[in-house]
């Protein structure tokens, strides 16, 4: 089998065994392109023929000639690693060249999220009169209220929400389905946007719009989109703080481990396949600390 032919196969076991979305297939092919593009350089592009000596090489020129950081070595050697141990589990090398590498990761950045005060701002900073208004009032109550991810929210589609359980059925990342509640708030800004708001944005258009969130042409709104609503709240209400959908989704953790819920509860709301990835939310704010400690220290 050729290169071509390998990739080929890994892809289809991706797809079909593995469930990955379009975007980490996709990912994955680009790192192995970049592999084989090495290799040619050096003389033999065969992916079969590679050894643990060429894995060390390839590792140095990332490392000092192209000057990667660690996490981006890390998701490269990934990569690599499984599609090395998809071709032993075929029989079509003996060995991984990739097993023995493992790098250190960095110290993961604790993730940026909003006070309660702050967040209560960002609620209270715009009218809701307009259809827009009520869209992006609704926007923001989703992505906080649920903790969606921003093409999470992009994709979310009308029939996906179940107003007597209060859930939104959501296709995340590897097209995986989850259901996430949203509160009383939520509900009740969804609710008018989609009985106010939304019919007169999609009256643009001629045919049926399936997606909840919409722009002003009536057609779904974008992740980029969502990004560019998200500052211009932020503008208008003149408030000097830093957004971006993900720091809604870290609030959303932060706040629910902050007030007690347990770190297996968070993680299945966040749609996390391992636990490890959900951990990085464990931070406290001061505040919680305060409370924490005048709380059980004896003599706080």
């Amino acid at each position: 089998m050729g290169n071509i032919d390998l990739l080929t196969a890994f892809t289809r076991y991706l797809t079909l065994e593995r469930g990955y979305s379009d975007k980490t297939k996709e990912a994955y092919l680009i790192d192995i392109h970049d592999f084989e593009v090495f290799l040619s350089e050096s003389g033999d592009a065969e992916l079969r023929n590679v050894d643990y000596r060429d894995v060390r090489i390839y590792l140095s020129y990332l490392t000092n000639e192209r000057k990667y950081s660690r996490n981006t070595l890390n998701r490269k050697m990934a990569s690599l690693r499984s599609f090395y141990q998809y071709l032993l589990k075929q029989e079509l090398i003996t060995e991984n060249p990739f097993s023995y590498v493992h790098l250190k990761k960095q110290n993961q950045r604790l993730p940026h999220f909003f006070y309660e005060e702050e967040i209560q701002a960002l609620f209270d900073s715009f009218p809701t009169q307009s259809p827009l208004d009520l869209r992006n009032r609704a926007l923001l109550e989703v992505l906080y209220g649920s903790g969606l991810r921003v093409s999470e929210c992009s994709f979310l589609e009308i029939r996906n929400i179940d107003w007597e359980m209060s859930v939104f059925r959501v296709i995340g990342k590897g097209d995986k389905e989850r259901y996430v509640p949203f509160n009383q708030s939520t509900k009740t800004a969804m609710q008018k946007y989609l009985e106010k708001g939304r019919p007169e944005l999609v009256s643009k258009q001629e045919e049926e719009q399936p997606f909840v969130f919409v722009n002003h042409l009536g057609t779904q709104l974008t992740t980029a989109g969502i990004s560019y609503i998200l500052n211009q709240i932020i503008q208008k209400g003149g408030l000097d703080l830093q957004i971006h959908p993900h720091k809604l989704r870290h609030t959303f953790a932060t706040h629910l481990l902050n007030n007690g819920a347990d770190m297996r509860t968070v993680q299945e709301l966040l749609g996390h396949d391992n636990l490890s990835t959900t951990q990085i939310y464990t931070h406290v704010t001061k505040d919680s600390l305060q409370k924490n400690y005048r709380q059980f220290h004896p003599r706080a």
